[in-house]
Order: structure tokens, then sequence, then C-alpha cells
């Protein structure tokens, strides 16, 4: 075999062979390297390539317009694939007003509905194929709907908690159905500053509604649990938003009235004149807003009792302890109002804002009070004054909370509350402060006769 030497530049200065066929490989691949940077130049510089070209539509076998794919057995286009479905899910029935051999082509498909229907069957769509399809859709619409209702399930304490408050709520709240209406001609042309009858009236049925508030919190779960001091809190706090909402319940927009609990219905005029004035409309928007919600007694129920048990509320001595009452609560509302509802997922949180609106109108009130007791002759039921008053101290002292704090600090007393149905008096220890009125007090106590009993409880 031949070979060829070549200079090799190692320290011996020596020659070795190379065989002639690695020479021609090296060569090969230098070559290759060449045309390849060539081919991929002209990747680059050369001739766009050709466009694809056009996509050909099948026709459709039954007016011979662009199929869109196979539809109930044969090719065909959007037009007569709705057309066979509708025909056969409705079972219609046509009449051709000439010889049943009408041509069905794209534009006199829609001329007669006899011939393109049996059109439709001669070239072999099918009808079980479109109630196959049917009862699928329906198969998984129900399916969704089971999974919905699966995942939102009620456990068994959830369960109890939902109709400890139903029932809470019914029997110290009848509903719009319950109460036999009457109204009253009283002041109900145009407004006026206040009217000294209706304000008698509504004064007389708050008092009684407050009551009705102060049995309902007695048995939302776990709220006797806490100290007399937080339930007093809780109470005054949210008694006012507790009345507002249960008013607005009962809101009829046809006539644009409201009912109370005896049945008196008033109107929007009549109201402002019993002693809401300026905040008759507030409550009226929100009474509207509340009807989309179409809210029933249970989700009436514990809305008030979560706007009850807010542990957000000052002066609380254990606000942990009522957010953790709170829970379940909110927890409970959310899955009850999405199992009624699978297909409205927001009108829980939707409920929720109402709460922010109910204390916005509370705040409102609590300013109504001061031009209140100026319009008034005598002085204010005792219920009706605490509430208010409370709302009052409530909002002097979140301002108070906006300012640098004090360099004193008042001393809480000891509040000793009698009790016992053979007069024993019990001691309770509760740091409750001086301003605190006696009336809640006493209307949480279960074993004493309550202050109003002789005036509004039977």
């Amino acid at each position: 075999m031949s070979v060829i030497y070549s200079r090799s530049f190692n320290r011996r200065d020596s020659f070795f062979p190379i065989h002639l066929h690695h020479f021609a490989v090296m060569l090969f691949i230098s070559v290759e390297s060449r045309s390849s940077s060539s081919c991929s130049e002209d990747l680059f510089t050369g001739r766009p390539s050709p466009p694809p070209p056009p996509r050909t539509y099948k026709p459709c076998f039954v007016c011979q317009d662009k199929s869109s794919g196979y539809h109930y057995g044969v090719s065909a286009c959007e037009g007569c694939k709705g057309f066979f479905r509708r025909s056969v899910q409705k079972n219609m029935v046509y009449t051709c007003h000439r010889d049943r051999n009408c041509s069905i082509n794209k534009i006199t498909r829609n001329r007669c509905q006899y011939c393109r229907l049996q059109r439709c069957f001669a070239v072999g769509m099918s009808k079980e194929s479109v109630r196959n399809d049917r009862n699928k859709r329906k198969a998984q619409k129900e399916a969704v709907k089971m999974t919905i209702m699966e995942t939102y399930e009620l456990t068994a304490e959830l369960g109890l908690i939902v109709e400890k408050i139903c029932r809470a709520h019914r029997e110290t709240f009848p509903s719009l159905c319950q109460l036999g209406k009457y109204t009253t001609k009283s002041s109900a042309e145009q407004k006026i500053q206040l009217d000294l009858g209706l304000w008698d009236k509504f004064s007389e049925l708050a008092t009684k509604c407050i009551i009705k508030v102060v049995e309902f919190a007695k048995r939302v779960p776990g709220f006797t649990g806490l100290t007399i001091a937080d339930q007093i809190t809780l109470l005054k706090a949210a008694c006012l938003d507790i009345l507002i909402l249960r008013i607005c319940t009962r809101y009829t927009p046809d006539q644009d009235t409201m009912t109370f609990s005896d049945g008196l219905t008033l109107t929007r005029t009549q109201i402002h004149n019993a002693g809401f004035g300026p905040l008759t409309d507030q409550v009226f928007t929100f009474a509207g807003q509340l009807l989309p919600l179409e809210m029933d007694e249970t989700e009436s129920g514990l809305l008030s009792a979560i706007c009850l048990v807010s542990g957000d509320r000052q002066d609380l001595e254990e606000p942990l302890k009522v957010e953790v009452l709170q829970e379940p609560l909110l927890e409970a509302l959310k899955i009850y109002s999405r199992r009624r509802r699978p297909s409205m997922p927001l009108m829980f949180p939707k409920a929720l804002m109402k709460i922010t609106d109910l204390r916005t109108i509370s705040a409102r009130g609590a300013e109504r009070v001061v031009t209140l007791k100026m319009e008034i002759p005598g002085s204010m039921p005792p219920l009706i004054q605490e509430m208010l008053e409370d709302l009052q101290n409530l909002q002097m002292s979140q301002r108070r909370a906006r300012a640098p704090p004090p360099t004193s600090t008042h001393t809480p007393v000891q509040t000793y509350m009698s009790g016992g149905i053979n007069g024993e008096r019990k001691r309770h220890t509760r740091a409750l402060f001086q301003h605190r009125p006696q009336v809640y007090t006493d209307l949480l106590n279960y074993e004493n006769r309550w202050y109003f009993s002789s005036m509004v409880w039977r």
C-alpha cells in the first residue's frame, strides 16, 4: 500500500506514514462542511418556500354547502346540522306545499323544511345520534350539578347550627306572609319633621323588637358561653344592624312599604315622619338591594347571627373567642347559600358585603338620635336610648383610638348582678365600665324577670 510521509512536530522530529484513505476521509469531511455551510446560507438567503395548497372542503350531503365535519353520521354543514338537531329534539312536523320533491341546495334549503328534513334522512342522518348527544349533554350537566352539591355538603355539626338559628329566627321574627297587614292614614301625604302619633307607635314596636333580638341572640349557639360583658357589647353594637336587616326583609317594592312585626304597614313618607328622618332613603335603598339576593329565613337568620357575633367590636374582653364562634356561622352560610343556588356562587360574598352597608346605616342612626332628642317632647324609651347612645359612644371611642393614647387609664369597676329564682345573689367579677347601662344586663339575665317585662313581655 502506498503511503505518504508528513512532517511530525514532536520532539524527535521524525516522519510517520498516513494512509491514503485516511487522508481522503479528512478531505471529504472538509468538503462536506463547506457544502453544508453553503446550504445553510441558501436557507437564509434563498427564495421562500411555496405556500401550502388551498384547503379543500367536502360538500354537505344535504345542500352541497361547505361541510364543517361529520355530524350525525354524514358530512354536513353547520346549518343542516342545527336544522336536523332541532327538528328531531322538538319532534317537528313540517308540510310541503308542492309535490314533496323540492330541490334542496345552498340557496333553496330554507324554502321547504319538509323536503330538507327528508333529504337529511335520505343521505343518512341518524335520529339516534341526536338523542344520544342530547342525553350525553344532560348527563354531563347533572354530573356537574351533583359534584357541586357533594362539594358543599353540610356536616352534622353545621346542620345542627343551621337548624337552631333558623328556628330561633323564625320564632322571634314572623315572616311577612304570617302577618295580618294593616295601615294608617296618619301623615301619609307629605313629609314633616315628626309625627308624634307615629313616633309613639314606632318606639313601642321598636322596644318589642329589641327584646326579640335579645331572645334571638341568647339562642345563637355559643353566645351565652361568652362573658356577660361581651354579650352586652355584642348586643348593643349589632342590635340596630339586625333590626334594620329584619325590617328590610319585609319590604314590598310594588307599594314601597315596610311592615312591622304587628302587621303595621307604613309608606316611605310615613316612616320618615315616624322618626327615621334623613335615614329613610338609605334604609329603603338597602331594602331594594336585598331583593336580588332572594334570601330565605335561614339565610337571614345566619346573616343576623354573623352580624351579632363579630370579633372586631370594640371593648370585647375575649375577641378571639368571639371569632371562633363566628367561623362555623360563616361556613354554614357559605355552604347553605351555594347549595341553594349552585349556579350562583357569588351570592355568599354579596350577602357578607351587606354587613358593611348595615354598619354604615347604623352609624347614621347614631347621628340621628342627636336631632331626634330635640324633636320629641319627652324622653326616649330606655332600650332605644341605650342602643343609640352606645353607638354614639362607639363612634367616639373609634375617634379616640385614632388619636394619640392618653397618659392615664380608667379603672374598671366590679359589677354584681342579682339572680336566682330563690333570691340568691350571684357574684360576677366582670370588668364592666361605669358608663355601661344595666338594662341589657337585666335582659340577658335568664333567672330574673326582665326590666321591661311589665310593659312588653307577656
